[in-house]
């Protein structure tokens, strides 16, 4: 347990409806019982964290109990918000005469592919670097396993952007002082109003603004990596069902996080039939869920497992959260379903 909970950020992910949500909430209310300051993210667009714990949570964050706190994350918030920043910031870096330009190319910006993921990256960056003095865990309940992937890549792709660019604007800077050096006059506007200075602006101030963005970026999304990557910091654990489309899905995560070296310690067997389960149905179920489950342990023999059952009722609420948190501290304290530990 200590293995597991030592660790600052732990991310919970996997196909849609296996209950990751559920799995994120008990082992936050744990960490929290345990002592530990806790702040349970949700990082999927159709939030049920609220739900979940029988209250409202919102883009800010909210007390859940003694030690332990939640946020929902609004991908769309964050993408306006995001866009405004970047509007501001291009604007400042233009002349006047660029900006109804800048409006249109951010507001079809807005609605883009990877828009609202990028602005996701960045609260979560955020979020990762700001927690440490504030909270003990970080817990993110993430959305189904394609976009997670897609998210927890964007720093290492983000971050070599921010270079190219960096890159860019040096090359620019060295043709601009060769230009000068041959007689052009470098200190006007250009067509799209940025490359040169003014008499107001020289060249080296508004490169030094444009480098200070950039450089800030770059150094955001580099220590989000450094964090992702680090098995002593951030765990990534899976949550499965006994079925043949989450075990397909798992194993394409698994690959995928492993190229990207995120570190997984974990699986959550999640919603096994319980042995009192009977009935001709239930018992044709449980001969294809024993077929399922043995294919999950050799596939992912290497990962720690836990195994929990399916509860006869829906899960919300604290008491539910327990019993489902309390069943995987006890397995953690058995040594689980494989000799490899958190």
């Amino acid at each position: 347990v200590d293995q597991l909970f030592d660790r600052r950020i732990i991310f919970v992910g996997g196909k849609g409806g296996v209950g990751k949500t559920t799995t994120a909430g008990a082992l936050a209310l744990m960490a929290a019982e345990s002592g530990r300051s806790t702040l349970l993210v949700s990082t999927d667009p159709a939030h049920s964290l609220g739900d979940v714990f029988d209250t409202r949570i919102g883009n800010e964050e909210t007390s859940l109990g003694r030690n332990l706190s939640g946020l929902e994350i609004d991908p769309e918030a964050e993408a306006e918000s995001h866009i405004a920043t970047v509007k501001m910031s291009m604007k400042s870096l233009v002349a006047p005469k660029m900006y109804k330009e800048i409006d249109r190319q951010l507001e079809l910006a807005r609605y883009s592919p990877g828009t609202m993921e990028a602005a996701l990256l960045e609260r979560m960056a955020d979020l990762m670097a700001e927690a440490r003095g504030r909270f003990d865990l970080l817990i993110f309940d993430t959305a189904p396993s394609g976009h997670t992937i897609r998210l927890l890549s964007l720093p290492e792709v983000l971050g070599a952007w921010s270079d190219g660019m960096l890159g860019h604007r040096d090359r620019s800077r060295k043709l601009g002082e060769l230009l000068n050096v041959f007689g052009r006059d470098h200190s006007r506007e250009d067509e799209f109003g940025m490359i040169g200075g003014s008499k107001e602006e020289p060249d080296n101030s508004r490169d030094g603004r444009i480098q200070d963005i950039l450089l800030t970026r770059r150094r955001k999304f580099h220590r989000a990596r450094e964090l992702l990557t680090d098995p002593a910091i951030t765990a990534f654990l899976l949550v499965i069902n006994a079925e043949r489309l989450p075990i397909l899905e798992s194993k394409k995560t698994l690959d995928l996080l492993d190229r990207f070296n995120i570190p997984v310690t974990g699986m959550i067997v999640n919603r096994l039939l319980p042995p009192e389960a009977d009935g001709e149905f239930l018992r044709e179920r449980r001969l294809q869920e024993d077929e399922y489950r043995a294919e999950i342990d050799q596939t992912f023999a290497g990962l720690r497992r836990i195994y929990l059952n399916l509860l006869p009722h829906d899960v919300h609420g604290l008491e539910t959260l327990r019993k489902i948190g309390k069943a995987i501290m006890e397995q953690l304290g058995d040594g689980g379903g494989a000799a490899r530990a958190f």
